[in-house]
């Protein structure tokens, strides 16, 4: 990517990543929900007014101000580091209702696919001024700048100042502006501005590919801290050793397998299909239609060949309006949009709360009908076979009988009670489309934002699901994909 434009969306699938598993890898992320979740503290004494060092790993979910981190008091004197309204990174801070630091970007952070390393170096001491704050991007210095603007030398900024509030997440100088997606590896140092080498390294195999280093190693000084998420109950852990960060509106269920060394599917909010009209959720996975219109929307990651599960919970269903579709589309014609009942390269379930019945449809034709109805609540699974081009549909385990017979998963090219995949589909997203405000839901694509009873992982031990994932099928993450996509 170079070091100026926007950083476009991309289709996953599409992209090779690396395929040699990194030397290091992260196990968990924290997933904010860019409406009121943030982590908090109040500093001690720094070792240093002058000098550190910020690290994030982020998959941005949300696409409108958002901040990263916030200290000091709610605006005439704080420092910051966020992601403006136009979607831009920018490093700023005020001393005395004055803005003595201002880097915003050029490029844009509007992929809802990709993650990236934010590195941010502070040294005031430095006697060339671009020298004072250097910001990094995938371990590409930053050097374009819409707005540039830089610190006198020695000032001291808000970021290491002593007995404030510093927090992850926050709505300070956007409005609405807490974070929306995903965070790993968040790191602080007090009293070192450090390269971003210190935080990761270029793919040897693929080298522009950047990726995680193990930073447990790294001093992180007095008001440093290392967030790694690995402790659901205690998600503001700082496992430096240091103060730790006070959870707000941050449950369990926020701790994610999503992370920078293994990609998970989630919903794009950049593919709208049909009217407008949508609301996202959940780091992207939770979806719900609003407004008297038709929408949709897919997985931001696909796949042409192998077999794949995912399962998605039905959150609101009403009575008098409910209707909504659940499936797989083809990313070739994803324009015209997943409508089973026309679209020929469909295919999946019409949920249909209105009459009490539903129906299974491929290729916009009906496979079976009285199904039954559906209620708030139930999930669906939903396994996916592109070697022998058939879909398997469950509810709460039991998989639905096409043409008297019932789905069995693992016939393999006998297709038992299967859905024959359209021919047109030869790569699938998974896809999901409603009307009105009255049908919502959440996909579970293997990192769920709710409590799963059971937890049920694949074979390679990926991913967390209500019901077992039948032999042979993945969950849609980049480590699978990378083997068996």
């Amino acid at each position: 990517t170079p070091n100026t434009g926007e950083l476009m969306p991309i289709n996953s699938f599409l992209y090779p990543g690396a395929k040699v598993v990194p030397p290091f890898t992260v196990a968990n992320s924290l997933r904010l929900d860019g409406s009121s979740s943030n982590l908090s503290r109040t500093k001690g004494t720094s070792d240093s007014t002058k000098i550190g060092t910020y690290s994030w790993w982020i998959k941005n979910s949300k696409f409108s101000g958002q901040n990263l981190i916030n200290c000091g008091d709610a605006f005439a004197n704080s420092s910051a580091v966020y992601i403006s309204s136009s979607n831009t990174l920018t490093v700023f801070s005020r001393i005395s209702n004055s803005n003595v630091l201002v880097l915003e970007t050029d490029r844009e952070f509007r992929d809802p696919s990709a993650w990236h390393n934010i590195v941010v170096a502070i040294d005031t001491t430095q006697g060339t001024a671009s020298n004072r704050v250097k910001v990094y991007v995938d371990g590409v210095q930053q050097t374009s700048f819409s707005t540039e603007t830089y610190p006198d030398q020695n000032a001291d900024l808000r970021f290491f100042t002593s007995s404030e509030t510093e927090k992850i997440s926050s709505s300070t100088f956007e409005s609405s502006g807490y974070f929306g997606g995903y965070m790993c590896e968040v790191v602080k140092v007090d009293g070192q501005a450090l390269a971003p080498t210190s935080f990761g390294q270029f793919n040897t195999d693929t080298p522009t590919v950047w990726e995680p280093i193990d930073v447990s190693g790294l001093t992180f000084g007095t008001n440093g801290y290392y967030l790694d998420f690995e402790d659901s109950s205690n998600l503001g852990n700082n496992v430096s050793g240091g103060t730790d960060f006070t959870e707000n509106n941050i449950a369990a269920t926020d701790q994610s397998t999503d992370t920078c060394t293994n990609n998970f599917a989630t919903l794009n909010p950049l593919v709208v299909i049909g009217n407008t009209g949508q609301t996202y959720e959940e780091g992207n996975l939770t979806f719900g239609a609003s407004g008297n219109n038709w929408t949709h929307t897919n997985s931001t990651i696909g796949a042409s060949q192998g077999k794949w599960y995912a399962e998605f919970r039905i959150d609101t269903l009403q009575s008098s309006t409910g209707y909504g579709n659940l499936g797989i589309t083809s990313i070739e014609n994803i324009t015209n949009g997943p409508w089973l009942s026309t679209e020929a390269n469909s295919a999946g379930v019409g949920l249909d709360h209105r009459t009490g019945q539903s129906d299974i449809r491929s290729a916009a034709s009906v496979v079976t009908s009285n199904m039954g109805d559906f209620s708030n609540g139930d999930i669906i699974g939903l396994a996916v076979d592109m070697d022998n081009k058939a879909l398997y549909i469950h509810k709460a385990g039991t998989y639905y009988q096409i043409s008297s017979v019932t789905g069995v998963p693992t016939s393999g090219s006998s297709k038992t009670g299967a859905v024959t995949i359209p021919a047109g589909i030869e790569t699938f997203v998974f896809t999901i489309g409603g009307y009105s405000t009255d049908f919502k839901g959440t996909f579970n694509f293997g990192s769920p934002p709710h409590s799963i009873s059971s937890g049920n992982a694949d074979a390679n031990g990926f991913g967390n699901f209500e019901y077992a994932v039948p032999s042979g099928y993945f969950a849609l993450c980049t480590k699978n994909l990378a083997e068996f996509g």
